[in-house]
């Protein structure tokens, strides 16, 4: 596997070993300045670290100015056909261009836009599509992860003969096999960092899972510099999605990590409720923690001393734990609110940079 080259985006790095950056895509109108920067400080909250918006047309793209000045993370401005667009974008400030150089005219047109970006220090992401491969690709290779791969091929050589090589390439397909094979075999031919995704995956039932099996499986094969995963959901939550399937894998650590036993016949107190309530408010804790929520005294008490904060159900009541002690005794009704009282205090001291404050709070 060859090492990645390091691409800078403002001031985040993606390949070159640095850690798998999380994206997200706004789906706010890009005209509508303001709603386009709420949307983007909502998912920078919850650990988007980079963010692209679509560029339709004029009025979107020169909207990209004020939206690129007040974004607390970096803009990559998403053109489609029009090189004009990609012109403007970088004259607006953009921090990364997503295009593929063949759809956006003659040489001309393709030396123009490079030359903006080559000035500005702009890379720009090549991102090939399963769904929308050149015909002649698809004639000779069919709807192939080898056709994928020539796709980029031929925009990777566009950029190559124009002596750019600040590039990122993604090879999106909602087939997961198809994604995998196209990833894999484009990691063994190019040095460029890998933007990995699952495109059109769905809802979130079906999306989540589609996304952590082809991005996860890349990922623990030490294949993908940044990901993004594309849920018909809010944007919030295909980031947090992120953030799980790299805590998952040990890459990232952000936000807290709830281990809630699936429950079984020895239960003895009603803790699906408790575990989903809990779930809720954790999302929005951002320190790498780990809550425990475990229904009997078979693994219960072990894996609650392990966590920073546990639960360990009994008959209609809980002990709960800190760092391994047992700290108190509670009520099935009062399990939830006692027990965020303990995580919000073991969030502040892992803040402060006390026991367990390791971790990763991008």
């Amino acid at each position: 596997m060859q090492t990645r080259k390091a691409v800078r985006v403002r001031d985040v790095t993606i390949g070159g070993g640095a850690p798998v950056v999380v994206q997200g895509m706004t789906k706010t109108d890009t005209r509508d300045v303001a709603a386009t920067l709420e949307e983007i400080r909502r998912y920078a909250e919850v650990g988007c670290e980079v963010v692209r918006v679509a560029v339709p047309d004029r009025e979107a793209a020169e909207a990209l100015g004020p939206i690129v000045r007040h974004s607390p993370i970096p803009v990559v401005a998403d053109i489609h056909f029009d090189y004009r667009l990609a012109l403007e974008a970088l004259r607006q400030g953009v921090d990364k261009l997503r295009l593929n150089p063949g759809n956006i005219g003659g040489r001309e047109r393709v030396e123009a836009v490079v030359k903006a970006a080559k000035e500005r220090q702009v890379p720009i992401r090549i991102g090939v599509n399963a769904g929308s491969l050149e015909k002649e690709l698809l004639a000779t290779h069919g709807r192939t992860a080898e056709a994928m791969v020539e796709s980029a091929a031929r925009h990777i050589r566009i950029l190559n003969d124009l002596d750019y090589d600040e590039i990122v390439v993604s090879l999106k397909a909602s087939d997961v096999p198809t994604m995998i094979e196209a990833y894999r075999l484009m990691a063994e031919r190019y040095p460029y960092p890998l933007h990995l995704g699952v495109t059109e995956a769905g809802t979130p039932f079906q999306g989540i899972i589609k996304s952590a099996i082809g991005i996860g499986t890349l990922l623990a094969e030490g294949i993908g510099d940044t990901i993004r995963v594309s849920l018909t959901a809010p944007g919030e939550e295909e980031i947090r999605v992120a953030w799980e399937i790299l805590k998952s894998l040990k890459l990232r650590n952000r936000g807290a990590n709830l281990v809630a036993c699936p429950t079984c016949g020895r239960l003895q107190f009603d803790m699906w409720p408790v575990a989903e309530e809990l779930e809720r408010r954790l999302a929005t804790i951002a320190e790498p923690i780990t809550v425990a929520v475990m229904g009997c005294a078979v693994n219960g008490p072990g894996e609650a001393r392990e966590a920073h904060v546990g639960l360990a159900g009994g008959k209609e009541m809980g002990l709960i734990f800190r760092h391994g002690r047992i700290v108190r005794r509670v009520d099935q009704a009062d399990m939830v609110e006692e027990l965020w009282k303990e995580i919000l205090d073991a969030a502040e001291e892992v803040r402060l940079g006390g026991e367990g404050a390791e971790g990763d709070h991008a």
